[in-house]
C-alpha cells in the first residue's frame, strides 16, 4: 500500500490548538491515512475526554502517544525537514506548494529523514516567526473562504501524503469473452 513513503518518519504537529475536539479529530484523520506520530505544542484547552471522544477508539493509540511541547522550536528539534501550512500568502510566504506537489516531494525525503507537517492555531495560523522554522510551505487551495477547520486541513494533507506514497496498481483487465462465448450467451 504505502511502500514508497515512510509514514513512520512523518509527524503532524499542532501548534497551539484552541479546541480539544480538533486534536481528537486530527488524530482520527491521521489514523485513517496511516500516520501515527502526533505532537501538540502548548494546547490552549486540553481536555482528554473531548480529545478521545472525537478520536474514537480507532485513534486511541495516537492520542495516548501524543508528545507535548511548550514551544514550537522545541517540538521541531528532532526533525530534518519541516513543512508549514498556511492560508495566507505574500510577505515571507513567497514560495508555497500545493498539497499534492509537496506530498510527492516528501516521498524520497521521508525514507531517511524525519518530517514534521506543522499546523497553526485555528484563529490565526502560523506566525511569521513560526514560518521561519520551516523548510517549505504548503497552502490548500480553496474558493474565496480560505479558512479550513484544523482537522479538515490535517485530513487533506494526510490524504495527499498517503496517496502520493501508494504504488500504482496495474489496472485489472479481466479476460474478455470471445465471439463464440458471446454468441452462446445471447442464444
Amino acid at each position: 500500500m504505502t511502500e514508497r513513503v515512510n509514514l513512520s518518519n512523518i509527524s503532524i504537529v499542532l501548534h497551539m490548538p484552541r479546541h480539544p475536539e480538533n486534536i481528537g479529530a486530527a488524530a482520527r484523520c491521521m489514523c485513517n491515512m496511516g500516520l501515527s506520530q502526533l505532537a501538540v505544542v502548548k494546547p490552549k484547552n486540553y481536555i482528554p475526554e473531548k480529545v478521545h471522544k472525537l478520536a474514537t477508539h480507532v485513534a486511541a493509540d495516537i492520542v495516548e502517544d501524543i508528545k507535548f511541547y511548550e514551544t514550537l522550536k522545541e517540538a521541531l528539534l528532532g526533525y530534518n525537514y519541516v513543512v508549514g501550512t498556511t492560508a495566507r500568502l505574500g510577505g515571507e510566504r513567497q514560495v508555497v506548494s500545493s498539497p499534492s506537489k509537496l506530498a510527492k516531494k516528501l516521498i524520497p525525503i521521508s525514507f531517511e529523514n524525519r518530517v514534521a507537517v506543522v499546523f497553526g492555531p485555528e484563529d490565526r495560523g502560523l506566525s511569521n516567526e513560526d514560518i521561519r522554522l520551516c523548510h517549505a510551505l504548503v497552502t490548500i487551495p480553496t474558493a474565496e473562504f480560505s479558512s479550513l477547520n484544523l482537522s479538515q486541513a490535517v485530513m487533506l494533507m494526510c490524504y495527499e501524503i498517503f496517496t502520493a506514497g501508494r504504488t500504482e496498481n496495474e489496472e485489472f483487465v479481466p479476460r474478455l469473452a470471445n465471439r463464440h462465448e458471446l454468441d452462446g450467451m445471447y442464444d
